[in-house]
This record gives structure tokens, C-alpha cells and sequence, in this order.
């Protein structure tokens, strides 16, 4: 069996208009995304793992949930309450996959709740061995003129700061073998001028990684973080991107469309099983074929 063709694998642009509000829907979205629900086949490469993923209702993290599960962890997903409805179509895939799920919804721009988040999570879970922060805040502005004081920080609450104390308070329960992965982007390296506060997270995003895999190798813990190009998810057409870009999104891709987050997925279970054991410290890009540097 041959290896499908990369460029029309999945859907093509152009794409129809489709404003949503904040924080958005998968359901909602046309086409579809594909996280791997029918597709995603496990091996046993995380058996007996317990996983934390935040964002965990749809895009990345959703798909990222649902290839943990099939790989045989328990995994505690956390949303936004208005995000309830895609949250539990998650858990209902976890449990498919024979696996416990944890539902932990919330707002991780308060350090409280993060701190309770891990807590929770580690108790529901029995333990915790691999923590993936990928939620994130992304809305466009064309000007800095527009860009607010109030926008410009809660993006970095969102993606940095929640990314800090969640980190934090997982540590203590982190033994060696664990694995620690944050979701910057492509923005880090190739920043758009439309998204000058959300291009400024995923770059701290990777320093605080590579800061941070030093710091804690000698303890057995890994940290990688994934820098993804342009995915189809609900964070693009709810003021991610103006709707023109939504239209054509992925198209100034080398394989001209946007990716999937089902072909991700498999990034995550990598950096999160014994595989890549040697690797921490880590950019890993997956970009549709534009360079990160």
C-alpha cells in the first residue's frame, strides 16, 4: 500500500467564511478538522502513562488526547467551561479507547487555578508522567495601535504564564522518565506582523524550554516543545486570523494547505514515549514545509 500524496491528503483552500466567537467550535468549522477519531490506530507506546494536556477540547490538544489515549494512557484534559460541549466529546473518545479520562474545566489565567488543576489532575490520574501546555490565546491585530494593555496580557497569561505555573506545580510530582511538552509555533521564528503579542508568547515559549530541559535533565525529566505551521483549528476562524486568511489558510504552505491535527499528533506521543528519550530541549516543527529559521 502506497503512501498518500501529502498535498491533497486533506482539504485544500480555498474556505468558506466562517466567523465564530471566542473560544470557538470544531463542530462549527467547515471542513471539519480531522483529530484522528477514526483514523488514529495505537501501539502501546504509552501503556500505564498518565498525561495532563491543557487545551484539550479540540485542535492539538484534542487530537494529542485522543492519540495518548489509544496509546494507553489515562488523560485529564482542560478547557474552558464554554467549551464543554467539544470537552466531552474527548472524554467520550478517551473512554472508548478503554482509558480514564479526566474532565477539568477552568480558567488557567489564574494561578490558583493552575495550581489546582495540577493537584486535581495528579489525584483523578493517580500520578502524573507527561504534561503537554498547549492552550493558547491568538487574536489578530493589523496595528499596535489597536493592540490593548488588557489583549496583549492576557495572551501572555495564557500562553506564557499558565505555561509557568502549571509547570510549577506539576514538578514535584514529575519522577524521572517524565516528559514535559509546550506548544509554541512557527510564529516563533517567522512572527506575522498581524499577530505581534501572540508571535511574542511562542517565543518565550521555546526560551523557557530550553531553559528549562537544562535545568531539570539531571532529574530524569524531558522538555520539548513543538512548533506547529498553520492547523486547521477552532483558534483561526474565532479572531486567530482575519476571515481573507481564513479563506486561504495553508495556502502559502510548500504542500499549499493547512495541516491537520491529526498529523501532529503522532509528534506528541513521540516526545511523549521513551522513543525519543534522548531528546530534550527540543524544537520540533511541523510546518507544512516552510523553514523555521
Amino acid at each position: 500500500m502506497t503512501n498518500p500524496d501529502p498535498t491533497t491528503q486533506y482539504p485544500q483552500p480555498p474556505f468558506p467564511r466562517q466567523p465564530q466567537d471566542a473560544p470557538g467550535s470544531v463542530n462549527a468549522m467547515t471542513p471539519v478538522p480531522d483529530h484522528g477519531e477514526h483514523s488514529y490506530q495505537g501501539t502501546g507506546r504509552l501503556a500505564g502513562r498518565k498525561a495532563l494536556i491543557t487545551g484539550g477540547d479540540s485542535g492539538i490538544g484534542r487530537a494529542a488526547a485522543i492519540a495518548f489515549a489509544r496509546e494507553g494512557a489515562d488523560v485529564a484534559i482542560n478547557y474552558l467551561p464554554a467549551e464543554e460541549s467539544d470537552a466531552q466529546e474527548v472524554v467520550t473518545l478517551i473512554r472508548a479507547a478503554g482509558r480514564k479520562a479526566v474532565a477539568l474545566p477552568g480558567d488557567i489565567t489564574s494561578e490558583t487555578f493552575c495550581t489546582q488543576l495540577v493537584e486535581q489532575a495528579v489525584k483523578e490520574l493517580g500520578g502524573l508522567d507527561i504534561l503537554v501546555n498547549n492552550a493558547g490565546k491568538q487574536q489578530f491585530q493589523e496595528n499596535i495601535a489597536d493592540l490593548t494593555t488588557e489583549q496583549f496580557d492576557l495572551t501572555f497569561r495564557t500562553n506564557v504564564y499558565a505555561m509557568f505555573w502549571i509547570t510549577k506545580a506539576a514538578m514535584p510530582h514529575l519522577k524521572p522518565g517524565a516528559s514535559i511538552i509546550n506548544t509554541s509555533s512557527i510564529q516563533a521564528r517567522k512572527p506575522s506582523k498581524n499577530l505581534l503579542d501572540y508571535a511574542s508568547t511562542k517565543a518565550a515559549i521555546v526560551a523557557f524550554t530550553e531553559a528549562l530541559a537544562q535545568q531539570v535533565a539531571p532529574h530524569g525529566v524531558r522538555v520539548n516543545a513543538v512548533a506547529p505551521g498553520p492547523f486547521w483549528t477552532p483558534l483561526q476562524p474565532s479572531g486567530g486570523q482575519p476571515q481573507d486568511k481564513v479563506q486561504t489558510f495553508g495556502s502559502d504552505t510548500p504542500l499549499g494547505r493547512p495541516g491537520q491535527p491529526a498529523e501532529i499528533a503522532p509528534l506528541y506521543v513521540f516526545l511523549a514515549s521513551s522513543e525519543s528519550s534522548y531528546s530534550t530541549g527540543g524544537l520540533f516543527g511541523s510546518t507544512g514545509g516552510t523553514p523555521l529559521s
